[in-house]
């Protein structure tokens, strides 16, 4: 009873195992005999391989792999690493009913009776077709991803460890800092940094700042393998592990030393731009203030040499109207200054030859310099000539000689150097040859601060009564009128460079005839029988201050205040003899005028008076020009020249 009581346990419970088996529709479960004849067979086998239990059992368990692993000899395999094992497992293809492949994970065991005795084999497949898939398709990207950061080259891309180790490196490294991966994986990314960066600790503060705001970018200095220096954009990710630990770094770089060049000559020409700016407008301003201080000087200097005329007998008044007098033409050379800063000074261009002129102002600048300042020449041979006003050249080396005397009161050396150069449009000068003159001091020399204002008028660094201001100003303006530059360069505590760049002279170019000696008023007055002369001018006190001059001079005057009623006058008393008027006034300019008057009378004598340079070049030959403010000498000339001219010119015309 016992017995027959074990025996039907036994037997559900075999039949439970059996029905748990059965049930798992997952995993193929089922067993083999010896030979590897299936002799059971599952739910799930017969969904994963598509064979019924009757299609199966009694068959070779190699009917679910493919041909050529049948060949190879694999199922047999399977069977003696598990009899010898005690256990095979593997992945690979296997192949379902209607011929589709899975990806299968197998696990083979064998079976043993209780003495031992092998009496079959259980074998579990899983199909793993989708992981696998999913694996393939990580790996293949991957790869791609790999593919992808090898073929970039514009960009350094490579990880570091947590430590900064480099542990990969993509062909745009290599490119970029000159390793080959070999050389460089496995050291520390501090090596592309600079001596004195890493002693800044600035590696291992990138890392930091990385590692605790989630990113790091930053642009510096780098150094390639060959020591040279590149300009960098760096950016480093953190990397972070399963439990968000940072287990290393992504970092790129990108040489953009060439876009930082080109940002810094932008905003280098920006800087020009805004200083030439500012000095054209600071120059539009000073030529309107010295043009009307010209007018101011012109009634002082008109009212001082009529009342000259008037005490010359009183020695004790005639010395105070000489210091008026000295005081008004100090002035008026201040305001030339401020013209030729404004670029509104009458200029002489010429073709000089620079060392000739530096040569024929040695012994003055050695007087001017002192024994304690060495003068040195360093000029290329073969200079051409350049196209200068050479007496407003003369006197813009002066200048700059005086200050350079004025920066080494110890004593030390200028040294003047010319050679020619080829500019572009890049240079901001117009495209040809110019000659590059510079006045290199030992001195002082200026900061950064100072050297930025010392072009503008009226800045000076020297005590009160020992300079104006204007002297580097005037360099400025008769370079930029010439048609060339002027750079100032200074070192605090080294020197100062100025270099004059002017245009060098066309092969046709002449030296203008030196103007002859200017006549005393007496000889000038006596030689000229009065004549009755127009003057016009906007300003009344200095039309009236010209009349005043003309009429000592024994002349009689039609005073006019504008253009339009000088040529009234000129219409009602056709007998004038001459025309003196401004250049400069409202409606119709002083050069129209003579124009104008010159039509009705081309043997009329005309003076155009201006205290800036804007006549037109194309004024008749026999019309005379007369700077602001002018005093009887000057006048007188004037006049005696514009007759003669006129006569030269009827002379020219009868022939």
């Amino acid at each position: 009873m016992d017995y027959l009581s074990n025996a039907g346990s036994s037997i559900q419970t075999e039949e439970r195992y059996r029905l748990l088996v059965d049930a798992v529709v997952d995993y193929a479960i089922y067993m083999l005999n010896p030979d590897g004849i299936v002799v059971s067979w599952n739910s799930g086998a017969e969904r994963l391989k598509g064979f019924t239990a009757s299609e199966i059992i009694g068959k070779h368990f190699s009917t679910f792999y493919l041909p050529e692993d049948v060949r190879n000899g694999m199922p047999d395999h399977a069977l003696t690493m598990a009899r010898q094992e005690g256990r095979f497992e593997s992945q690979g293809w296997r192949v379902r009913k209607d011929g589709h492949r899975f990806w299968a994970q197998v696990v083979v065991r064998p079976i043993r009776a209780p003495g031992g005795e092998l009496i079959g084999y259980a074998k579990v497949t899983r199909d793993l077709s989708e992981r696998k898939a999913a694996e393939d398709a990580l790996m293949k990207s991957e790869e791609q991803f790999s593919l992808l950061v090898q073929a970039v080259t514009d960009y350094a891309i490579f990880m570091l460890d947590a430590d900064g180790i480099v542990t990969n490196w993509n062909a745009g490294a290599q490119r970029i800092k000159g390793y080959a991966p070999r050389e460089i994986i496995g050291t520390h990314f501090s090596r592309f940094y600079r001596p004195e960066d890493r002693e800044r600790g600035i590696p291992a503060q990138a890392l930091a700042t990385a590692a605790a705001e989630g990113r790091f970018e930053g642009e510096g200095w780098r150094v390639r393998k060959d020591g040279s220096t590149f300009w960098a954009n760096v950016v480093i990710d953190p990397i972070y592990g399963p439990n968000g630990q940072v287990i290393g770094f992504a970092k790129v770089t990108r040489d953009i030393t060439e876009k930082r060049n080109a940002q810094l000559a932008l905003e280098q020409a920006r800087e020009a731009l805004f200083q030439s700016q500012k000095l054209d407008a600071i120059g539009q301003l000073t030529g309107g203030v010295a043009h009307d201080f010209n007018n101011l000087l012109m009634v002082v200097l008109t009212s001082l040499e009529l009342l000259r005329r008037r005490v010359a007998g009183d020695d004790k008044l005639l010395r105070l109207v000489e210091n008026a007098v000295s005081a008004a033409k100090r002035g008026a050379s201040l305001t030339q200054r401020m013209l030729a800063f404004a670029r509104r000074q009458d200029l002489q261009p010429a073709a000089v030859d620079i060392p000739a002129l530096v040569d024929g102002m040695k012994d003055m600048l050695e007087r001017t310099l002192g024994a304690t300042i060495h003068i040195e020449e360093a000029f290329e041979p073969a200079l051409r000539p350049v196209l200068v006003d050479a007496h407003q050249l003369e006197l813009a080396l002066l200048n700059l000689a005086v200050n350079a005397r004025d920066a080494m009161p110890e004593g030390g050396r200028l040294r003047f150097a010319a050679s020619e150069v080829a500019c572009t449009l890049a240079d901001h000068l117009a495209p040809g040859a110019y000659l590059r003159l510079s006045m290199t001091d030992s001195g002082t020399g200026m900061d950064a601060a100072t050297l930025a204002r010392a072009l503008e008028p009226f800045f000076t660094t020297k005590g009160v009564g020992k300079g104006t201001g204007l002297g580097l100003a005037m360099v400025h303006g008769l370079a930029v009128q010439s048609g060339g530059k002027f750079v100032l360069e200074s070192t605090e505590g080294v020197g100062t460079t100025a270099t004059l760049w002017l245009p060098v002279a066309s092969a046709n170019s002449q030296a203008l005839p030196a103007a002859a000696p200017m006549a005393s008023v007496p000889t000038e007055a006596a030689s000229l029988a009065p004549m009755l002369v127009l003057a016009v001018d906007d300003d009344p006190l200095v039309l009236a201050g010209t009349a005043s001059m003309l009429e000592d001079l024994g002349h009689s005057v039609l005073a006019a205040s504008s253009a339009e009623e000088a040529l009234t006058m000129a219409r009602a008393a056709p007998h004038i003899d001459l025309v003196i008027s401004d250049q400069v006034m409202p409606g119709m300019s002083g050069a129209h005028l003579v124009e104008a008057l010159r039509k009705n009378n081309p043997s009329l004598p005309m003076i155009l008076a201006s205290g800036f340079a804007e006549q037109p070049g194309d004024l008749h030959p026999s019309t005379v020009k007369l700077s602001k403010p002018f005093d009887m000498a000057q006048l007188a000339h004037a006049i005696s020249q514009g007759v003669r001219r006129t006569r030269e010119a009827q002379g020219q015309e009868d022939t």
